[in-house]
């Protein structure tokens, strides 16, 4: 890039505010330090908040952008009337080639609608999808779509593979992932019509991903695959559910290492192995969705993220970027449909 590589932050999105937004970029340039900022919000606000980090004083610039986005407003209501706020500025100026990513933490729905209307579909892309990482016993996974799409076609699926797959190539450095499509069973002969259609385009393709076949509920968190595919509807309760157990863990071991004096000593005995854990199953270290299939790499971290969360998915919208993630799926979603029609010409 002939420039520095720019990140588009709607700074008034999270519910912890522009404070937190500040904060995570502190955190950001430590460890990126060729990277700049545009943040969009109520330059009353950010100005004085910037003014009291010299580090930031030459890395981030503020656009005024006076409306917000709330939780509750809805898509189309945003479409309608949200041009004069900071999460339409924030896609506005990716939108324009100004920056390189966007970033989040607003209203998931209305983000994605903006960001739909704004930048448009990677061409041979069929539907955008979600995709988050799980912590799983060998490392990490990446699971899509967790939201997007409530059903998914075959080809949908299909397109939700191969993004998958370049997502794992950018983030996790696999030069050939495993991918694999959740299913209520590992046989061939189970699950519906659609996720068997796409099982078969997935075995029969030459794409740089090593196809698994079927996975089940469990193997997400054994890390059997790289990807795990699904539609947005179960991929969006297993994520809840995830989130819910590792909740109820931290719960009932906290609750165990206070009920007696010994109880009490054996945790501050075993306090850097509790520790290592806490780490582990602390959502902030891989905050954040991914919108993948759109014309611009668009970041949706959560809408509680505090600084830690924030600046962990500034660090992921920066490796896709630095990684050219969607020249990867152009790539291979072209292949596909060239294999598609050879296909067809075959049988003729």
């Amino acid at each position: 890039m002939t420039r520095a590589l720019t990140v588009s932050i709607d700074a008034m999105g999270g519910e912890a505010g522009p404070g937190a937004v500040v904060s995570a970029l502190l955190k950001t340039i430590q460890r990126h330090s060729d990277v700049q900022f545009i943040l969009h919000g109520d330059e009353a606000q950010l100005k004085p908040l910037l003014a009291r980090q010299p580090k930031l004083k030459d890395r981030a610039l503020v656009r005024h952008a006076p409306g917000k986005v709330s939780m509750e407003d809805k898509p189309s209501h945003v479409l309608r009337r949200g041009k004069d706020t900071s999460m339409w500025h924030t896609i506005q100026t990716l939108k324009s080639g100004d920056a390189d990513v966007a970033i989040s933490a607003g209203n998931t729905g209305a983000l994605m609608a903006v960001s739909m209307f704004g930048l448009g579909i990677i061409d041979g892309i069929s539907r955008p999808a979600i995709a988050v990482i799980f912590p799983t016993l060998k490392g990490q996974c990446i699971v899509l779509d967790v939201g997007a799409n409530v059903t998914a076609s075959e080809e949908q699926l299909v397109d939700f593979a191969v993004m998958g797959e370049a997502f794992a190539h950018a983030v996790f450095g696999l030069a050939r992932p495993t991918v694999g499509i959740l299913n209520v069973g590992a046989e061939e002969q189970k699950g519906n019509d659609g996720v068997r259609a796409a099982a078969q385009i997935l075995r029969d393709s030459n794409l740089p991903m090593a196809f698994h076949g079927f996975v089940e509920g469990d193997d997400i968190a054994k890390g059997t695959v790289d990807v795990v595919v699904t539609d947005g509807f179960t991929g969006n309760i297993a994520l809840k559910t995830a989130e819910g157990t590792a909740k109820l863990v931290g719960s009932y071991l906290r609750q165990a290492l206070k009920r007696s004096l010994l109880s009490k000593l054996g945790a501050v005995i075993a306090s850097g192995a509790l520790q290592t854990l806490r780490r582990k199953l602390d959502p902030r270290t891989q905050n954040g969705g991914v919108f993948l299939g759109l014309n611009g790499i668009v970041v949706k971290a959560h809408g509680s993220a505090d600084a830690v969360g924030f600046a962990s998915a500034v660090d992921t919208a920066i490796d896709m970027a630095r990684a050219d993630i969607n020249a990867r799926i152009s790539t291979d979603r072209s292949a596909i449909a060239a294999e598609s029609a050879g296909a067809k010409v075959g049988e003729l």
